[in-house]
């Protein structure tokens, strides 16, 4: 059995430990006997006072101890609150007080049966007459242990970073208000929520690297999934009017303020629907969950003020280029053709090896960073859309757009490509890119062509990314701050 070496703090605290074990006290107790949450406490606190009701609480002590002579203070939160400890000698005894002041620690996780009362300066406070250690922390806070600081070792250790700054608890409590406002919004609509297989035989859905594993038993590579596209919409074809699923997807892709390489996404697909409906389901979804995180439409995004009130403008991305480039990529429609016009500009952007990329440099480099308010961007290329279908009438241009907020894509749309020899047909051109050495192009996969076979209704498709979402909406730079255990490197040999 590995047995962790201490430092000199920590032996201290596993001597307290031993201490209380001698005194015939299990320092890890099996439960408690709390009888009310602090929040319960600080909400009825003047009735109970004054009915001079007796109640236990459960906490964490947080802060520093006091102890002065036959009188000691300690506050401790159990996660609904904090509320002070007034501990006398006379009220709870010689051996206790002395427990307390001798053998316990900030940190430790202890009971407390009391009454309630104000002190002299107001403070709402537990009058202490009996106590008991519930889970003896051997870990000293960190030296500033008010505000753990290094960023990577908040992210290391996301438990410390939640015990010493709290306020981290309140994104990860508006990340789920986002996921259950989203969740009713869609089922207020109509919309089924399903599940879809993580591993699948072939990935697909969007443009991404996939994470592969092998599967013994049946002696083949399985992916994890990049987007639940494909089987959602096979649902579709099933007869559902309208799916959505909300769950992790994995792309084999670097890190960044806005990437990690594992994610939660809300997808949903909705028969006899466009890309317009979808918009206004964008607008009025993100619209409702604003609302319910905020109380406001209205929000502070890095010292911004952001508006998501409806209707947010719709910019055809060919004309977003040709605004901020001078560049009109319905003119430029090959490789070549769209390099000359770049070096024509001296435009300082990375040359990519495909038409379809070589506009996504384009838009991302010199449009995105200025979609800061929300805005839709429409009409996307063909080319950049392997899933969309054709804008009637513009054979090169799709019904997709993508939803940005202060400079991010937070959401993806379109109306669906129901034609399977069509798809088909994008399906060979995305297999040519890959050949080609596209490692993120589409795959071939021929079931769910064989379902478009049996007919696919109209449909409208959009995918959300909650991480990015919440961001906006807790005012976080770094999407490493919403995940709760976001993707590190390994630490290097002999760094701790």
């Amino acid at each position: 059995m590995l047995v962790m070496e201490l430092n000199d703090l920590q032996a201290q605290r596993a001597a307290k430990l031993e201490q209380l074990r001698a005194a015939g006290l299990d320092p890890y107790p099996p439960r408690c006997r709390r009888s009310h949450t602090i929040g319960q406490v600080l909400a009825a606190f003047d009735e109970l006072a004054a009915g001079e009701a007796v109640v236990t609480l459960a906490g964490r002590i947080i802060g520093a101890r006091r102890v002065m002579g036959k009188i000691a203070f300690a506050h401790i939160e159990d996660g609904t609150g904090e509320i002070q400890l007034w501990l006398s000698r006379a009220d709870l005894g010689d051996e206790w007080f002395e427990r307390f002041r001798d053998q316990i620690d900030t940190f430790d996780i202890v009971q407390a049966t009391g009454t309630l009362r104000r002190t002299k300066t107001g403070e709402r406070s537990l009058f202490v007459r009996e106590m008991a250690v519930l889970a003896k922390a051997i870990n000293p806070p960190p030296e500033k242990w008010a505000g753990l600081q290094d960023v990577e070792e908040r992210h290391r250790q996301r438990y410390l970073d939640l015990i010493v700054n709290r306020e981290r608890r309140d994104i990860f409590r508006a990340r789920a208000q986002v996921m259950s406002t989203m969740r009713r919004v869609l089922d207020d609509r109509g919309f089924l929520e399903v599940e879809t297989p993580v591993l699948q035989p072939i990935y697909g859905g969007a443009a991404a690297r996939p994470f592969v594993t092998y599967h013994n038993a049946l002696g083949q590579n399985l992916y994890l999934r990049i987007a639940t596209e494909l089987y959602l919409k096979r649902l579709i074809v099933g007869g559902f009017p309208g799916v959505y699923e909300i769950g992790k997807n994995f792309r084999n892709e670097g890190v960044d303020r806005s990437h990690n390489p594992e994610f939660t996404m809300m997808e949903c697909y909705q028969a006899y629907a466009d890309y317009h409906a979808m918009m206004t389901l964008v607008e009025e979804m993100l619209g409702e969950i604003c609302l319910a995180v905020h109380g406001t439409t209205t929000i502070s995004y890095q010292g911004r003020e952001l508006d998501l009130r409806p209707p947010w403008p719709r910019i055809a991305m060919a004309d977003a280029i040709v605004e901020r480039t001078g560049i009109d990529i319905t003119r430029h429609t090959d490789l070549d053709s769209l390099h000359a016009a770049i070096a024509d500009r001296g435009l300082r952007v990375d040359r990519k090896t495909s038409w379809a990329k070589q506009v996504d440099e384009l838009f991302s480099e010199f449009v995105q960073p200025h979609l800061f308010q929300p805005t839709f961007i429409i009409d996307y290329p063909v080319a950049m859309s392997p899933l969309a279908k054709r804008i009637p009438g513009r054979p090169d241009f799709t019904e997709r757009f993508e939803a940005f907020i202060a400079g991010m894509e937070i959401g993806n749309a379109f109306t669906e490509l129901n034609d399977p020899f069509d798809q088909e047909e994008r399906f060979r051109e995305q297999l040519r890119a890959f050949a080609a050495g596209d490692e993120e192009a589409h795959q071939m996969d021929e079931d769910f062509i064989n379902a478009l076979r049996y007919g696919m209704p109209p449909t409208g498709g959009l995918g959300i990314g909650i991480d990015r979402l919440v961001m906006v909406l807790t005012d976080q730079a770094s999407i490493r701050e919403v995940i709760l255990f976001p993707h590190l490197r390994e630490r290097l040999e002999g760094r701790g």
